[in-house]
């Protein structure tokens, strides 16, 4: 696998060199297994060593499928001095950062402690990524903000953690995944909501994740492009979970962003729903609106992937649905299949709802406007 090139580039919106943009999906990586170290308890470090982790599922160093390059990353993103993709703040800065005039970074970094068995172990393990994130990354360039990363299978060690870092610069959102051991609207997550409500902090579901149950409902498939177009699947589950468990009723200023699944099943997903609770609605009292309304209110999207019909008309139809301003920009640097910001776009939008989609709606959302 390598770099994603896109046929007909005429067609893309023209993006200036001085245009500033957000990348609001970056992955950060490790340069060598124990980089954690420093940031972990010597009982955890002697943990590691002897006993190593217990995860819900194998292959806990990526997803259940393997890819053709490692970290599922470009080739071209190896830094220079060594050491895998993305593990380089100034190659990321070179090749990123500085050629794609990116005023804000948020970082997601991804294998960090989630879905590990011993809750203590994760709980140490994220704590320790958010550390490594600051001395790392945030500290040595202001573009950058992290995601707070959470043992997601404990909701009260996860609010701790939140609550930890909260009102800490640093950080601009909690960070989870989309595959876990229940569907997200189940109430062992409601701690992390709160929290985060409270902290005034987005929560950002990532696609992915190690919960250990088939990554489809009709069990594991054949084909990595399966997984791929398969976190749609998940992420329409995860979020029709926290509408129905009551989440958005229970938590009204609680603001989610759905990373790197796509969004062009977000209206289909949310007229069924509609649908369904007009005849079902006496079994889901605790759901006091039509579920179109929280997830148009409460709902933001990354791109990459964006959906990429052949009428524009179509792509534009469905951003009409979810809100020009719902939208936010994403590279998924240094993966294989990163989005080039001067392609993204088709051509015919406004000034206004492009400043807005690569710029304006990330810093607003994140509270740096």
């Amino acid at each position: 696998m390598n770099i994603q090139f896109r046929e007909s580039p005429e067609a893309a919106s023209p993006l200036t060199a001085k245009t500033a943009i957000a990348d609001c999906d970056i992955h950060p990586a490790r340069a060598t297994r124990t980089e954690l170290y420093p940031y972990l308890a010597k009982r955890w470090q002697h943990h590691l060593e002897i006993y190593g982790v217990h995860a819900y599922q194998g292959m806990t160093e990526g997803p259940p499928y393997p890819k053709a390059q490692p970290n599922a990353s470009r080739r071209d993103a190896y830094p220079p001095e060594g050491g895998p993709q993305g593990s380089s703040l100034s190659f990321m800065q070179k090749q990123l950062l500085d050629p794609n005039n990116v005023q804000l970074g948020v970082l997601n970094p991804l294998n960090t402690g989630q879905g590990i068995r011993n809750h203590e172990l994760s709980a140490a393990l994220c704590s320790a990524i958010n550390d490594w994130q600051i001395d790392k990354w945030t500290s040595k360039d202001k573009r950058l903000k992290a995601s707070i990363v959470v043992g997601n299978e404990d909701g009260l060690s996860a609010a701790a953690e939140i609550r930890e870092r909260a009102g800490d610069k640093n950080f601009v959102q909690v960070l989870l995944l989309s595959r876990n051991v229940e569907p997200l609207g189940q109430r062992r997550y409601w701690p992390i909501y709160q929290a985060a409500e409270e902290a005034g902090l987005p929560v950002g579901v990532h696609a992915f994740g190690f919960g250990g149950n088939p990554i489809t409902p009709s069990g594991w498939p054949s084909y990595y492009i399966e997984e791929m177009v398969g976190h749609s699947q998940c992420q329409q589950s995860a979020l029709a979970s926290l509408v129905l468990e009551g989440v958005f009723e229970r938590f009204p200023k609680l603001k989610m962003v759905m990373i790197e699944a796509g969004f062009g099943w977000a209206p289909s997903l949310a007229w069924r729903l509609d649908k369904a609770w007009q005849r079902l609605r006496s079994e889901v009292p605790h759901v006091k609106r039509p579920p179109s309304e929280y997830i148009r209110e409460q709902v933001w999207w990354t791109t990459q992937p964006m959906e990429d019909p052949e009428r524009r008309e179509d792509l534009f139809d469905v951003i009409n649905w979810i809100g020009w301003d719902r939208l936010l920009f994403a590279t998924d640097y240094p993966h294989w299949d990163y989005d080039e910001p001067s392609r993204v776009l088709p051509a015919g939008v406004s000034e206004a709802n492009r400043e807005a989609f690569y710029l304006g709606n990330a810093k607003k959302l994140y509270g740096l406007a």
